[in-house]
């Protein structure tokens, strides 16, 4: 069974904001903390009973405007800066950090952008020992002028509400969703097949974020990056789908990986999903080996409890 905590934090341009910390503990002074992606809440059982197995309790934060955080009055996802979410990870790890000795933090996405940038912010303060990161968010997926668009509008795009016209596809949802093509089961009101809208204001919180990053961040902690091998664009279903990134393009999380910090470790997944862990199963037992051999080498290097 869960514990579900609510967070209250201080209101926003939309009004009253929370944050939901989700946990299940084994009694163990380690814990990982776990963030989502875009259009995304914690829904990954097997993620947690990972840890829990190991021995490490678990905690998942559903971050503001998603999930079981997301208010009648918010439009889901919107921010105005990454930094936005910087006030309910210091509450997370405030709390998680009470009871535990040694904390890492597991990202997914665009939750791995904002974890990097968190974690470059707290760096000399040890509330961390290690960061995981599953397909971070760290470039757009889309051909380079359009990149180059959304830089030049920064300034209007940052104070626009307006959803962007970019279309939606059902593709990636329909390779998850087990009424479709996937094998999981999750509520789709609250991660739809089709996503969520794209809002002008959050994509030019995410370029201003990304280029923070390309600028080069100092994490002081050991750091995993996974991504897929392989990477496609699709608008229809066909079954290579189910092999590869239809979300971002792997090169480029690969390429700006060593801009997290010193010491990164950069491992491709051939066969994995843009959610590495709700892969096939022979994929996602690569994606749990390479996380377990990663927290043994660096994160619990030395420690004769080590998993």
């Amino acid at each position: 069974m869960y514990e579900i905590t609510v967070l209250p934090m201080q209101s926003d341009f939309e009004g009253e904001v929370v944050a939901t910390l989700v946990s299940r503990r084994a009694g163990s002074r380690r814990a990982v903390l776990y963030l989502h992606g875009f259009t995304d809440y914690f829904f990954q059982d097997h993620l947690a009973e990972h840890y829990l197995d190991r021995g490490i309790d678990f905690y998942a934060l559903d971050l503001r405007k998603y999930g079981r955080s997301l208010l009648p009055h918010q439009t889901r996802g919107l921010i105005r800066s990454v930094t936005d979410y910087f006030p309910e990870i210091d509450e997370a790890v405030r709390i998680i950090r009470q009871d535990h000795d040694e904390l890492t933090i597991n990202a997914h996405s665009t939750g791995g952008l904002v974890a990097s940038l968190w974690a470059d912010r707290v760096r000399g303060k040890g509330l961390i020992h290690g960061l995981a990161l599953n397909s971070p968010f760290f470039d757009l997926n889309v051909p380079a002028p359009l990149r180059l668009a959304a830089d030049l509008l920064k300034t209007p795009l940052s104070y626009t509400r307006a959803a962007l016209p970019l279309g939606v596809s059902t593709v990636y949802g329909r390779t998850l969703h087990r009424s479709e093509q996937g094998e999981w089961d999750y509520d789709l009101e609250l991660k739809p097949l089709s996503g969520f809208s794209v809002h002008a204001m959050w994509l030019a919180a995410i370029r201003r974020a990304q280029r923070r990053l390309h600028a080069g961040l100092s994490v002081d902690v050991p750091v995993l990056v996974l991504a897929s091998a392989k990477g496609l664009r699709l608008r229809d279903f066909v079954p290579e789908a189910q092999t590869a990134d239809l979300v971002l393009d792997p090169r480029h999380i690969a390429r700006w990986s060593t801009a997290v910090g010193p010491h990164v470790t950069c491992v491709r997944i051939d066969g994995g999903l843009h959610d590495l862990v709700l892969s096939a199963g022979p994929v996602r037992k690569q994606v749990f080996a390479e996380l377990d051999r990663w927290m043994s080498a660096f994160v619990y290097q030395g420690n004769e409890n080590n998993p």
